[in-house]
This record gives structure tokens, sequence and C-alpha cells, in this order.
């Protein structure tokens, strides 16, 4: 259920300037065997024209994190806490109802596997055009010409002619360019892109991107694209948020993540990435072990069961205190207790030179 703490009527001076400031966001799940801790305290902020990389393993909160902007928690027995401002308005205390006049018209999403997210036994045009018609009061042969106008600026070739298909007859990179149709046919001010390019060749994985990209630029309209590749969000994003165990451990733009790193999780991210641009001496090194569960999160920094170099902490901070994020440039945030410039000199001695 939506946190019940009374929100402020309207949002700071600085997150005004904002288009999404997510501020301290809880999701929490009450299960028989505990509290599911699957976001804890999360914190970002995005501007019109920008794509934030949210990036990490399976289970460390991303999508929950979407699930949780587009309100699909509400009415579940999901506790959240925080807020969400999105344009200035707080998004959490909002109702069901509330929410369902958001999503389409404000917020889309793009979901990971188009062909399940897609209804197979109707054609890819009706379902588009539905999509339109629930936020605009048109009639069926408005929103008809506006689906096959949606089609064609996503690069279905024969817009017309395919608009009656069901989606069993596109291929995938077709499901995906008509899922993100539907997503941007009411032209959402900002879009959720969880995985677009999951089960994708790479060639049509670089065309969904660059699509993605153009249509940005085109409404102006803001983007958080979920991964767990660090290629993409290389190629594609302004900024990223680095999570693990349900929190942010870094973030940062990507220039500064990827040029100076600072977090060991991060170290490990990068490391266990191929690299095509440079011939590798070495294999790549995975991280050992296994995210935490997000019932019993380990006390102490989040992500100690699995850093190597945790003997570079005095005492056992890392097994007993929770490190903060904290800035270490601007703009910069690194969630370790290690410090900077140990973390810097680790970087270029042990980590940089394998990457």
């Amino acid at each position: 259920m939506a946190s019940t703490t009374p929100a402020p009527a309207v949002a700071t001076a600085r997150d005004a300037e904002l288009f999404l400031s997510v501020e301290d966001l809880k999701v929490h799940f009450p299960t028989e065997d505990g509290l599911v801790k699957s976001v804890d305290g999360l914190s970002f902020e995005l501007r019109r024209g920008e794509i934030l990389g949210i990036v990490g393993e399976s289970g460390s909160g991303k999508s929950v994190t979407a699930q949780a902007i587009l309100g699909l928690h509400k009415g579940s027995r999901a506790r959240i806490s925080g807020h969400i401002w999105l344009d200035g308005r707080d998004l959490v205390p909002l109702s069901d109802e509330e929410m369902r006049g958001v999503r389409g018209s404000e917020i889309a999403m793009i979901f990971q596997d188009p062909l399940s997210s897609l209804h197979p036994f109707y054609t890819i045009g009706d379902q588009i055009a539905e999509a339109y018609r629930v936020h605009n009061k048109v009639s069926a042969r408005e929103a008809r010409a506006r689906t096959i106008e949606m089609l064609e600026k996503v690069g279905i070739p024969n817009a017309p002619g395919r608009v009656d298909d069901y989606p069993h007859q596109f291929s995938g990179g077709m499901r995906q360019r008509a899922m993100i149709a539907m997503a941007l046919i009411c032209q959402p001010k900002l879009l959720i892109a969880d995985e677009p390019t999951t089960a994708l060749d790479v060639t049509v994985q670089a065309q969904i991107l660059e699509l993605i990209k153009d249509l940005r630029d085109e409404l102006n309209s803001a983007v958080i694209l979920i991964t767990h590749d660090l290629g993409v969000v290389a190629e594609t994003c302004d900024h990223v948020v680095v999570m693990y165990g349900g929190q942010c451990v870094e973030k940062g733009s990507v220039d500064d993540v990827f040029e100076l790193p600072e977090m060991p999780y991060t170290w490990g991210l990068l490391g266990s990435m191929p690299r095509m641009d440079r011939v590798r001496q070495e294999r790549l090194t995975p991280i050992p072990g296994q995210p935490p569960s997000l019932i019993n999160v380990p006390t102490g920094c989040v992500f100690n069961t699995r850093c190597r170099f945790s003997d570079h902490v005095e005492g056992r901070r890392c097994f007993t205190e929770h490190p903060q994020l904290l800035p270490t440039a601007p703009g910069h945030e690194v969630r370790c207790h290690i410090e900077p410039e140990e973390r810097r000199r680790l970087f270029e001695l042990e980590i940089k030179p394998k990457l």
C-alpha cells in the first residue's frame, strides 16, 4: 500500500527544476519468510531530454523501481514510501485510479518481452489504437490513422498493410518496434524501457536503441533505460545508477562512472564485460558468489560478502557499518568505506589494466 505520510503540496524549488526526482524510495514486500526489501532508499534525478541507465544484476531492484514509478504496486501488499516527483507532482500518494490516468499519457513503459506483452488474439493495430483511445476522445478511424503514423515512425515497413497483422506475424525486432509505437502514441513525458533489446540480435539491438534516442530527441522526453548491459549504457545514456541489493551503490554521469568507477561492485561489472575494441590477454573476471537475499541483507555494506577489497578498510566497518552514498566528485556519488584516494589508487593499479 502507499505511504500514509502526508506529502507536501508542491515540490521544492530545486525539485521543480527537475522533471523526475526519486527521493528515498522504498518498496518492501511482506512475506511469510520476512520482509523483502526490493528497493531500499533509492534516490536519483532526471531531466527532460536525458537518458538515465539503471544497471545491476538480476534481483538488484531495477524493474521493481520502474514498476513503482508506474504505480503498478498500488493495490498490492507492497509497502511503499518516499517520493516520486514527476514534473512537480508526487506520484506516491496517488490512488490506483489516479495513476491509471498518468500511465500512458505521462509515463509509458516498454517491457522486456514484447511477445508476452502483446495479446495474441488481437491485431497489432487494434492494441495500439486502444492505447490511444483510452487517453484521447477520437473516433476509431482517427485512432487507426494515428496508429499507422506511429508504426511508420518506428520503422515498420508497409505500415498500412501490416497494421492488421497479429503479433506472431511480426519478427522479434518488429514486435519491439510495435511496443515502442504503443508506448509513444500518446507522447508521454517519460519513457521507461525495461531491457528493450533482450533476445534481439546485435543489429536489431542497435536499431532499437537508435530509435529510442531519435524519438527522445523529437519529443524532448526523458528516458529510463533498465539493462544489465553496460555496453548499451555507454553508447546510449547520459547518466547511470548502479544498483545492488535494492540500493544505489554508485551514480553519476556515464563518463565519470565508466572512466573512474569507485565502487568495487562497479569494477566487477566492468571487469566481466567483453571488449570488442582491443585484444584481451586474460579471461573475463566474474564477480564471485551470489547476490544477497533481499530478506536477509548483510549487515554493513550490502556488497561485503563478495568484495575482495574489504581488507583496505580499517577494522571491520564493511561488516558492521552501512556506508552512506557520498559525493566523490561533482555529480558522482559512491557507497563505499574505502577512502577515495585509496579507491582511485586501487582502480589505477589493479582494475584499469584488466579492463
